[in-house]
């Protein structure tokens, strides 16, 4: 018979422990179900959270671009590959609110906003944070990825009001260092750690397509969902080879893997946002229907990911609407800019 249980716990003698957290062979059995029973399973599980039919919008912004230190084989932005991007400096102020202004009419209720660095200079420090001040005074969500963070850095982000940091680990850690030499996975992690002990919600997810196995994407859910507290977001890429980079000639992950590694994203951290991030313009209707399916609930809307293609809002009104689906409310309120 069957195993329809509905409950947020593994079954079948796959259990979560208080203490231990996931397992990494009990996260694989849930992996590898049936695929009719893993999406009843990550669906029923979505249900108990969400409105099965609301998804977050989120609008990213690159406020700094190119030129960046590290060696992450699938960016564009790496000064370690000829991609041909050239490096920007950081944008101004005014600039990057006029932006956040428009995605907040345009529907947005997440503001994100990336610069391609190894860690942040105390030299930006003062507009970085005028800008998460600006735009949390719009009354929307407020998101940074800036790479690595001090706890300083990160205390000075969560007084001028940073809802949440973006610093995903990209892939589980034994994959890597296939992919990135010029700092450790534990780097990341303790990047999250500073971020959430200055009381900023984390957002931290990967990439998937980039040469790791199932074995690898299972790792890197089982990770996240194994921190002290799991990220409340968690993007899930899917790799959009860039000329020029490592991973240039990288083969396409299959789509039915994709979907399921959504699932399994969704039944291990029940109460997160899954955002079905980068890779979109490459995904069929259908497929992306099948992720919503699978408890994938955030999208960024946008023509752009900062420097990747993006699906135009065109497409996702007209998606939406053949799926019934709906834009979430936005959960920020308004604050006074000081």
């Amino acid at each position: 018979m069957l195993d329809t249980n509905t409950s947020t716990e593994p079954t079948s003698g796959a259990t979560k422990s208080a203490k231990t957290g996931w397992n990494l062979a009990d996260a694989q059995k849930i992996y590898n179900l049936p695929f009719n029973d893993l999406l009843y399973r990550a669906q029923s599980v979505h249900r108990a959270q969400f409105d099965p039919n609301a998804i977050q919008m989120s609008r990213l912004l690159s406020i700094k671009t190119g030129g960046c230190a590290e060696d992450c084989g699938y960016c564009s932005q790496s000064a370690h590959y000829p991609t041909g991007l050239k490096a920007s400096k950081l944008m101004e102020v005014e600039r990057v609110l006029a932006e956040a202004r428009k995605a907040r009419d345009g529907g947005a209720t997440r503001y994100c906003m990336g610069a391609a660095w190894r860690s942040p200079k105390e030299r930006d420090m003062e507009a970085i944070v005028a800008m998460v001040r600006g735009v949390r005074s719009l009354g929307i969500e407020t998101c940074m990825t800036l790479g690595m963070l001090t706890p300083e850095q990160s205390g000075r982000l969560a007084d001028a009001g940073l809802d949440y940091y973006n610093h995903n680990v990209d892939t589980s850690e034994r994959f890597y260092g296939e992919i990135i030499t010029t700092r450790s996975f534990a780097d990341r992690l303790e990047t999250l750690a500073n971020v959430r002990e200055a009381g900023i919600k984390v957002c931290a997810g990967g990439i998937l397509g980039m040469g790791e196995t199932a074995d690898d994407r299972i790792s890197m859910l089982v990770t996240l969902a194994n921190l002290p507290v799991p990220p409340e977001s968690v993007p899930i890429n899917m790799l959009i080879p860039i000329p020029g980079s490592k991973l240039a000639d990288a083969a396409p992950v299959d789509p039915i893997d994709f979907v399921r590694t959504i699932a399994l994203a969704r039944i291990l951290m029940p109460a997160s946002h899954v955002r079905l991030s980068a890779g979109r313009t490459d995904m069929s209707d259908e497929m992306q229907a099948l992720c919503f399916f699978a408890g994938a609930n955030s999208i960024f809307v946008g023509e752009t990911l900062l420097t990747a293609d993006n699906p135009g809002e065109d497409h996702d009104a007209a998606l939406f609407r053949r799926l019934g689906l709906k834009p979430m409310a936005p959960t920020a309120e308004p604050e006074a800019a000081e």
